[in-house]
């Protein structure tokens, strides 16, 4: 199976950590986009970063930093579109997704939102866990998606078109469901709080 480009969404206006690139937080020593960037790096065949503003203060990864073409704070789908424009210039047919913030996503995210895709024979794939009140919880950030379909998002994005999971619902998308066994594989950092969190789950060897 052809493993796709990797794209980290880093677009995010952080306000609930009081602005600024959530990814550059240290967590026991090391960035959260460092940590995301290691997990994704070994599922994917190469990687971009989706962020706006000046792409110098990335130049430690020695990433791609894609910008959206969207006009304004567009969200996700957004940064889909710029890595799906980036994919698309490399040839490629698809790209995963994930979050800037969620340093603890699976280490098998690629192969499963793969295997989601076939089985359900679509062209999208979005990562979901188990919900005790709403049955299923998706996380919409961490997604396979088609370049094929890029024309169509962007025509959707000009349209006023900003929630994930209208967009997903007019394609059809397939779920692949992560169990979750101790810590939350989707926690993501919103919070001082969310981040003294992440920093004992690591001191505590648990993801």
């Amino acid at each position: 199976m052809t493993r796709p480009l990797g794209v980290i969404l880093a677009g995010g206006l952080a306000t609930r950590m009081g602005g600024g690139d959530k990814g550059l937080l240290d967590i026991s020593g090391q960035t959260l986009l460092a940590r995301v960037i290691k997990r994704l790096a070994s599922q994917v065949d190469d990687l971009a970063l989706n962020a706006n503003g000046e792409p110098d203060r990335f130049a430690e990864f020695d990433l791609p930093v894609l910008t959206d073409s969207i006009e304004g704070f567009a969200g996700p789908l957004a940064g889909v579109l710029a890595g799906l424009d980036w994919a698309a210039s490399k040839g490629a047919e698809t790209i995963v997704t994930v979050a800037a913030d969620t340093p603890f996503f699976p280490r098998d995210l690629v192969s499963e939102l793969q295997c989601a895709a076939d089985t359900s024979q679509t062209q999208i794939a979005l990562a979901a866990t188990p919900d005790p009140k709403r049955g299923t919880a998706h996380h919409p950030t961490f997604g396979l998606w088609p370049v094929a379909l890029r024309e169509d998002l962007r025509a959707a994005l000009t349209g006023g078109l900003r929630k994930v999971v209208i967009w997903t619902d007019q394609h059809g998308a397939g779920t692949a469901m992560f169990e979750i066994n101790g810590v939350d594989p989707f926690f993501n950092v919103n919070t001082p709080e969310d981040l003294q969190m992440a920093r004992q789950i690591i001191s505590e060897g648990a993801a």
